[in-house]
């Protein structure tokens, strides 16, 4: 096996064999202090592919902030072929603020590959493309739901992408989610460079789930080790996933209390009750009628509903019994309160 070659991340270089904590220096705060986006560079002695992983491009989505921490704490990433770029946080304004977005109030997952002269979170997403995408063979990107929003774990590919569908294959998600991807998005800005990217969708904002973060830790391995970046091992693999026909979202049909609402993962039929919304005085009570046959896969965990808010995200399946399945043998295998732990199952193998 060859020699991997050094890697240049803004001013520094990286040698083969050798980790490096770099920090790329952003926009300031207003006191001047300066601020800067954080990486961990892992430099494998041999040569293979170059992998990005990152987290928090919404600020408030941290789950990935915690799976990237416990991935450096594996002893496995020893043996790395190739390098790896670990940036568990992009969105440093928004991540000090516990904020989704930007001081300017713009998404920086709509903004790239971002520009060197333009707003706040252009220039975030240009520095970001630049000297971490867009050196990379491949990429995964770890979000969660958006603030008092559920998901169920599941991997989202650019439709017809096949190197992505690979990677979703190997991260072992119940569900993947095939869509055209958003113009402006880290995905879309990749893909039209031919750099696959698949995004991990877990959890809520602010807030650490624990299934969620060891199956993302436990993904990241398998997909590290299918493009033999890490020595294969013998492991238990979790069902194939199944991928989703068509979503989605399910609105309230008046405003009001919700209650009785349906949880992540449940096998729902067309016709079937999700929730019920009732005035405070209890005098009427509308029911949340789910439009086709499919499984829970995102919901509000607000209990509170204005008429159109989102309250249910239902995915359609080809077989909806295989998908229950699938996602209920996905959940045993990662529940905390079964098994072993990551770390157990990893350090050392």
């Amino acid at each position: 096996m060859s020699r991997n070659k050094p890697i240049t991340i803004g001013k520094t270089e990286v040698l083969p064999g050798t980790r490096r904590n770099i920090d790329l220096p952003i926009a300031d705060l207003y006191t001047t202090t300066a601020l800067h986006m954080p990486l961990k560079v892992i430099c494998g002695k041999q040569a293979g592919p170059t992998a990005f992983v990152s987290a928090a491009i919404h600020g408030d989505e941290i789950n990935g902030v915690e799976i990237i921490r416990r991935l450096l704490g594996l002893k496995t990433l020893q043996r790395l072929r190739g390098t790896l770029l670990l940036v568990p946080v992009v969105n440093v304004h928004g991540f000090l603020d516990r904020s989704r977005y930007l001081p300017d109030r713009r998404d920086l997952n709509r903004c790239f590959p971002g520009h060197p002269t333009g707003s706040i979170a252009a220039r975030l997403a240009y520095i970001f493309s630049k000297e971490v995408a867009f050196k990379a063979d491949f990429g995964i990107d770890l979000h969660t739901g958006a603030l008092d929003r559920s998901n169920l774990p599941q991997i989202r590919v650019t439709r017809d992408d096949e190197a992505a569908a690979e990677l979703a294959a190997a991260f072992g998600a119940p569900v993947v989610i095939g869509a055209n991807s958003r113009d402006g998005s880290l995905r879309h800005a990749a893909a039209e460079r031919g750099i696959p990217v698949i995004v991990y969708e877990a959890g809520e904002a602010l807030r650490f789930d624990e299934l969620s973060i060891r199956a993302g830790v436990r993904g990241i391995m398998r997909v590290l080790r299918a493009r033999q970046m890490l020595p294969a091992r013998k492991e238990k693999m979790p069902r194939e996933a199944v991928r989703a026909s068509s979503s989605v979202w399910v609105r309230a049909p008046s405003s009001g209390i919700v209650t009785q609402r349906g949880a992540l993962g449940r096998r729902i039929k067309k016709g079937e009750k999700l929730a019920v919304i009732s005035d405070p005085l209890g005098a009427r009570s509308d029911p949340v009628i789910s439009p086709i046959n499919g499984l829970i896969i995102g919901r509000s965990n607000l209990p509170l509903a204005h008429e159109g808010d989102a309250l249910f995200h239902v995915a359609s399946f080809e077989s909806v019994a295989e998908a229950e399945v699938v996602v209920e043998d996905f959940a045993t295998m990662h529940d905390p309160a079964l098994g072993r732990s990551v770390e157990t199952d990893l350090i050392g193998t």
